[in-house]
């Protein structure tokens, strides 16, 4: 998962730099079209199958680097300036991508959840593996990731998840209120 994370970033990195010139730095253009420019191309180059990434701190921690990059040269700043992500942010009037990404993966664990039976994603979702695992450390299954994200965003235990993402209206209007992580930096 963490190169498929890695491989996002450099996508992105690429396409920042196929637009630094004549997009991100030209003083031409009004801050309103690189913010909509960032929002068409450069987010959906980043976050491309996010519905399914398993984030740990480093690749959170990459994938905010990659963003702030990106946001910190249309407000014209760098970091030498010293100025916190979340002061550029609200500036710029953009939430936090990492909050898009939790709320993506959420309405995705939603959608599976409430997958009438035979469908194939519902299915494989569903599954419990038996027997016995493979030795070395246990790897982070998806399901175990979003469910302890639900638990630890909106606090909701991992029995009463499926009770309240199979509820449409209710699971949309936790998602709509979730609130953004607290900016270390």
């Amino acid at each position: 998962m963490e190169q498929e994370i890695d491989r996002r970033i450099g996508a992105a990195s690429a396409v920042m730099r196929t637009l630094h010139g004549s997009v991100v730095v030209k003083r031409k253009l009004s801050r309103k079209a690189k913010l909509s420019i960032y929002q068409s191309i450069y987010v959906p180059a980043l976050t491309y199958g996010h519905e399914l990434w398993v984030m740990t701190e480093r690749t959170r921690s990459q994938v905010q680097a990659a963003e702030m990059s990106f946001l910190r040269r249309v407000a014209g700043l760098s970091l030498r300036d010293r100025v916190r992500s979340s002061v550029i942010r609200e500036e710029l009037g953009v939430d936090p991508l990492l909050l898009r990404v939790e709320r993506s993966q959420m309405r995705w664990l939603g959608q599976l959840v409430r997958m009438p039976p035979g469908r194939l994603p519902g299915e494989v979702f569903r599954v419990r593996l038996t027997g016995r695992r493979p030795r070395g450390r246990p790897r982070t299954r998806w399901r175990d990731y979003v469910s302890r994200l639900a638990w630890e965003r909106l606090g909701i235990p991992q029995e009463e998840l499926d009770e309240v993402a199979g509820e449409r209206e209710v699971w949309a209007s936790l998602l709509r209120l979730l609130p953004p992580r607290p900016d270390p930096g």
